[in-house]
């Protein structure tokens, strides 16, 4: 199956956050005994993702690591899963599947090291950054032109967009100035950590 017809199947897109929504650096400064993360994100992926929420694809995150920002970040997008501190992906994404009554040819998942490999491999439209490991490379449908942080996300959200003929309501849309709400989070993000997973 070629590409576009894969990505014209796609109803949610998942991905890593560390080196596919950012560019893989950890910055911390420290504020007494404590240390703080920040993370710095893409606005042109942000865009993108935005828009695949107003055309119906759904988008989510499965991270290993946890951190306030990308928390905040899935809010911000109106994401509506968003899976922390799981370095095993297969569990979060038999679930999402289950919920949203996927099939895996349905999904799209972009990852950038080992850890996301298992998941790359299940989904029907498998996407990498392009500085991502070599192994992760191998096993792709599609490997972004731009490296992660550095808008690889909003490349396949475009792939997705033109393999569903949206290119002119896009565009349409920018031209009316018509936008998805975003001054307020979503109320339907659903948020996974870590210390939540035994409750569940």
């Amino acid at each position: 199956m070629n590409l576009l017809k894969k990505a014209s199947k796609i109803k949610i897109f998942i991905m890593d956050v560390d080196g596919v929504l950012t560019d893989g650096k950890m910055y911390f400064f420290r504020e007494g005994k404590e240390a703080h993360e920040i993370k710095a994100f893409n606005a042109q992926d942000g865009i993108g993702l935005m828009l695949l929420n107003k055309f119906a694809v759904k988008t989510g995150i499965i991270t290993g690591r946890e951190s306030a920002g990308a928390e905040e970040r899935a809010k911000m997008l109106s994401m509506s899963y968003a899976y922390q501190g799981f370095l095993s992906k297969i569990k979060p994404l038999e679930e999402i599947m289950a919920c949203e009554n996927l099939k895996y040819e349905e999904a799209a998942y972009m990852g950038d090291d080992l850890t996301d490999l298992p998941v790359l491999k299940r989904v029907g439209l498998a996407c990498c950054p392009h500085n991502s490991v070599p192994q992760i490379k191998k096993v792709c449908d599609f490997v972004s032109s731009k490296n992660g942080g550095d808008g690889a996300v909003r490349e396949v959200c475009d792939l997705i967009i033109k393999a569903k003929g949206l290119d002119g309501a896009v565009m349409k849309g920018v031209e009316e100035a018509v936008w998805p709400q975003t001054s307020k989070i979503s109320m339907k993000t659903v948020l996974y950590s870590r210390l939540s997973r035994g409750k569940r």
